[in-house]
């Protein structure tokens, strides 16, 4: 069913306040996939907060001309799904991962601001830390010598007890 002008307006509209957000685009053929692949893609996509459509390649080039992500358009052929986040790693793990698991779901390109990515350079990417990860293991890192100063300081009592303890074993017997 084609959409008629305000139709396609609003969907240009809501595509494009995506993009003004976002730091990855990745772009990929689903030719060939069942309606229940798809379903479960977009549930992961929604849990990891990636914006997943299939869209009008006509209309997302309307929506990402002029933005960062324009270089991208050359690659717009074909039935593709979008996947669009915030976090710059978030869409293409999603993404490269369902393509793991289902042979006809092909990666054609991905996006940063004013970089456009291979498929490869998107699995690359998809084998980041993600922006939760890579926090963890900064506060980890951060917290490492506060707890070793504090184990350090803990073995002094310690220490002391235990040289009583064997002390007064010794005068017992």
């Amino acid at each position: 069913m084609s959409l008629n002008l305000e139709e396609k307006k609003a969907v240009v509209a809501e595509v494009s306040a995506q993009v003004a957000d976002a730091q990855t685009v990745v772009v990929a053929e689903y030719r060939g996939i069942a309606v229940e692949d798809m379903t479960q893609l977009r549930a992961k996509a929604r849990k990891e907060g990636v914006y997943l459509r299939v869209l009008k390649n006509t209309l997302v080039r309307r929506a990402l001309a002029d933005t960062p992500f324009a270089g991208i358009s050359d690659q717009l052929v074909g039935p593709l799904a979008y996947g669009v986040s915030k976090d710059p790693v978030a869409a293409a793990k999603v993404m490269h991962e369902f393509a793991k698991t289902n042979d006809k779901f092909v990666i054609k390109a991905g996006a940063m601001p004013n970089f456009v990515m291979s498929a490869k350079d998107v699995g690359n990417l998809a084998s980041m830390p993600s922006r939760d990860e890579l926090l963890s293991k900064l506060l980890g890192t951060m917290q490492a010598p506060i707890a070793q100063f504090v184990r350090t300081l803990n073995e002094v009592p310690t220490k002391f007890v235990r040289g009583l303890a064997a002390v007064r074993d010794k005068q017992a017997a």
